[in-house]
């Protein structure tokens, strides 16, 4: 077995979308620790976990703000892991069981949207962080834009290469990511703990005006980081058996996101001191150009390891699901490898277009607040689905699309379950008309709470109301239910027919 593991490695991937084999399935719920804590456990969360600070909360304010936010997405996120190994495939494909065989697309959509936004960011602070660090070291002073693109494109490139390779490569980097990182990070709280100060005050204290709108903010923010992930769990749950305990994933997943304190707090700890030493870089939204401003000489070369490495683990976990996925929709054009090729160029394009181009680098922040709160909805309607359905699934039929047949159990009405899409679009919709992110993004009712953004609750919230009264009102058909729940309702329904007689 493990010769047989050490060869895939080394070896492109042959599996596509379809329902990996039992033989194959030989990865644990830790390795999907790995994987979920390794693509967060990098500096785009410490640029998020710098965020209550730029907000102007006091350190003990931001850290219950991202505790808060953390916690509450871990706590959703964690189902979402139990799909892949049910169904042998990714989330988007196993979304056909509640949205329809065609309907799968808004998961898939999702996917898409999400892996480039935080693929992006990924980028854009490693790189960042690694040319700044650099410049300081050796003592350049220039800051010429093909420097920038020479490492963004190399960043890109190598993700991509990884993720051709397949999951046994992307396992390997992200396990000494988690290592490696968590490592470095604990030396920098090291390196900044004697600028440190936990008093730190803030900007706005309990009581004033704001606070509850940059708490909530701050909350949402980092409640963000957890939820990008529930579109690609099951493209790495996938390879483990079937047969494992549904909470020992749940747990994996729930433990990850709390591992990611770890960045959430390096970011959070930094920012107070930058906002300190180096205020102009907090004015501006420059909070890795302020880190470097304030770093001591000797840990750059842990900031560019931690870089170069946390870029690669974030770069593949964004990126391999993505291509998998897109791989599906196009099966007769697009293999896994091509498709990951595809996503991957789209994703250099809109680096550099939003790097040199457009300056977006700030308002891709505000880009995956908007995916997220449409992304939100979507799993609350698959976790309540998989509950109603008692975890039953039947995975030839998830991929009717795929094979451009149609029928099966989730044809439903011409592939679409109106259900699931008629309970998401409005939650979607009316999210974002709560969002309210000043001077980026205010939905048309995002004044209505005094600043404070709702956004996400209220999607998630309505998205459970309306998919639980939709099941309520129209059940779907028996043919979807496992033979369990259908003999038990067969049952019931003697029963009464015996009391009625």
């Amino acid at each position: 077995m493990n010769k047989q593991n050490s060869k895939s490695i080394t070896h492109i991937e042959s599996f596509g979308i379809e329902e990996i084999p039992a033989y194959a399935r030989t990865a644990t719920p830790f390795d999907l620790f790995r994987l979920s804590f390794g693509g967060a456990n990098t500096f785009s969360t410490c640029v998020l976990g710098s965020f209550p600070i730029m907000l102007g909360l006091s350190f003990q304010a931001g850290l219950l703000a991202i505790l808060c936010g953390v916690v509450f997405g871990a706590c959703i996120l964690a189902p979402m892991g139990i799909f892949g190994a049910r169904t042998g495939t990714n989330n988007a494909v196993a979304s056909a069981a509640h949205f329809g065989v065609h309907g799968r697309i808004v998961g898939s959509f999702l996917s898409l949207l999400t892996a480039i936004a935080f693929f992006s960011l990924s980028v854009w602070s490693s790189g960042d962080a690694l040319i700044g660090a650099t410049q300081r070291l050796f003592d350049h002073s220039s800051q010429s834009n093909w420097r920038y693109a020479l490492v963004y494109n190399g960043f890109a490139l190598l993700v991509m290469v990884i993720c051709i390779y397949g999951f046994r490569f992307m396992l390997l980097v992200n396990r000494i990511a988690v290592i490696a990182s968590s490592l470095l990070f604990f030396l920098g709280i090291f390196a900044f703990s004697q600028q440190f100060d936990s008093a730190y005050a803030g900007k706005i204290q309990l009581g004033q005006a704001g606070f509850w709108a940059a708490f909530i903010g701050a909350s949402l923010i980092a409640f963000s980081n957890p939820i990008s992930f529930g579109t690609f769990l099951g493209g790495w749950s996938r390879y483990i058996p079937q047969e494992t305990p549904s909470h020992k994933i749940m747990v994996a997943v729930f433990a990850s996101q709390l591992a990611t304190l770890i960045p959430f707090l390096f970011g959070l700890m930094t920012a107070t001191i930058v906002a300190t030493d180096a205020p102009m870089f907090m004015q501006q939204n420059n909070y890795i150009g302020g880190l470097i401003q304030i770093a001591p000489a000797w840990y750059f070369i842990p900031l560019c390891l931690i870089a170069l490495i946390g870029g690669l683990s974030t770069g593949t976990t964004a990126l391999y699901g993505t291509g998998l996925d897109m791989s599906s929709i196009f099966p007769k054009s697009l293999s896994r490898v091509k498709a990951t090729i595809c996503v991957g160029l789209l994703s250099i394009l809109f680096i550099f277009i939003g790097r040199f181009a457009a300056n977006l680098t700030q308002s891709v922040m505000t880009f995956a607040t908007l995916i997220v709160v449409c992304t939100s909805p979507w799993i609350i309607i698959m976790i309540i689905g998989f509950i109603s359905r008692r975890g039953y699934y039947k995975n030839d039929d998830l991929h009717v699309f795929a094979t451009a047949i149609k029928g099966g159990a989730y044809w439903f009405h011409h592939g679409w379950n109106w259900r699931g899409i008629i309970a998401w679009i409005p939650s979607a919709l009316v999210g974002l008309c709560f969002v309210h992110l000043p001077d980026q993004f205010i939905g048309i009712w995002g004044n209505l709470f005094n600043g404070l953004d709702l956004s996400l609750p209220i999607s998630i919230v309505l998205a459970a109301l309306l998919y639980i009264l939709l099941l309520k009102l129209f059940p779907e058909p028996s043919s979807v239910y496992g033979p369990t729940f259908t003999t038990e309702s067969s049952k019931q329904q003697c029963h009464s027919s015996f009391i009625s007689n």
